[in-house]
């Protein structure tokens, strides 16, 4: 784990990271904020997964999430999408599929199974590498993200039975086994058979009985992607029909953009503040 990269932010250190990936089998960069408590003790995580085309970048630099991890004395932790490098599988003429859409799962497939290995990463080997490194409390962090991050948000939490406080997600992917983005990603990463998809699926999840953690989501009204990738209709009536604690907010006039997330990046961060603190 080198730093390569150190910028002071609200009293706190934005800083970004470079190490050597057992998962993805090549060197990852993330970026975290420690905020000013964390010079004096340890303080919870909130992970925030970026979504396609995205690197730990975007976020740091387009949400204002730093100035309220600040004030509410939690880390950020800021992973890259996809595993990166010459020798890595990639699709140069899409931008969804291969390197910034790793879509937050194991491949099966290859070429992608060699590298692309993006569940394991976010939910084992970087929280164990940030608990051994840096000023955090071991086994207290929630995650969030947006659009394919929010799907990746989701399904982990659905996924690692209580190793996330809370969980929150920004116009998330809900019913990736049904849009264009899912399905090409999917049969790529994962084959052609569709049940195989079912793990990395929220609303798959939800139908087959997942563990209950409140589920709360931000969407615009002006996406211009809810029609035909995004369906939360159907993580909404899969949350009806079993009694699952959801909260989808329908906000007016928001698109897809950093505008949106910027808008309310606060009020996702107290609500992960919240509960971290219990």
């Amino acid at each position: 784990m080198k730093q390569i990269e150190s910028i002071k932010e609200f009293g706190g250190w934005l800083n970004r990271y470079q190490h050597a990936s057992a998962c993805c089998r090549c060197s990852m960069t993330f970026s975290v904020y420690l905020p000013p408590r964390a010079a004096k003790e340890q303080v919870p995580v909130v992970y925030w997964l970026s979504g396609l085309t995205c690197t730990d970048d975007n976020v740091r630099s387009k949400a204002g999430a730093q100035r309220y991890a600040s004030e509410l004395g939690i880390a950020l932790v800021m992973p890259d999408t996809s595993p990166r490098g010459d020798d890595v599988a990639d699709e140069h003429d899409r931008y969804d599929l291969g390197k910034g859409a790793g879509f937050y799962v194991n491949a099966t497939q290859q070429p992608w199974a060699a590298n692309y290995q993006m569940y394991d990463y976010v939910t084992k080997e970087l929280p164990e590498l940030i608990e051994a490194e840096l000023p955090v409390i071991p086994g207290l962090k929630s995650i969030t993200g947006h659009s394919m991050g929010g799907h990746g948000a989701l399904i982990c939490a659905l996924r690692e039975k209580g190793a996330y406080r809370s969980v929150s997600a920004f116009a998330p992917i809900c019913h990736p086994s049904v849009c264009g983005w899912g399905e090409g990603c999917f049969g790529a990463y994962l084959g052609n058979d569709p049940e195989a998809w079912q793990a990395y699926d929220a609303t798959a999840l939800i139908k087959a009985g997942a563990a209950e953690i409140p589920l709360f989501i931000d969407q615009g009204t002006s996406d211009e992607f809810l029609a035909d990738q995004l369906y939360p209709q159907d993580l909404e009536a899969a949350c009806r029909k079993t009694d699952f604690p959801l909260t989808l907010r329908m906000q007016e006039g928001y698109d897809h953009s950093y505008h949106f997330i910027a808008t309310f990046i606060g009020e996702h961060l107290v609500y992960h503040a919240k509960a971290l603190c219990k």
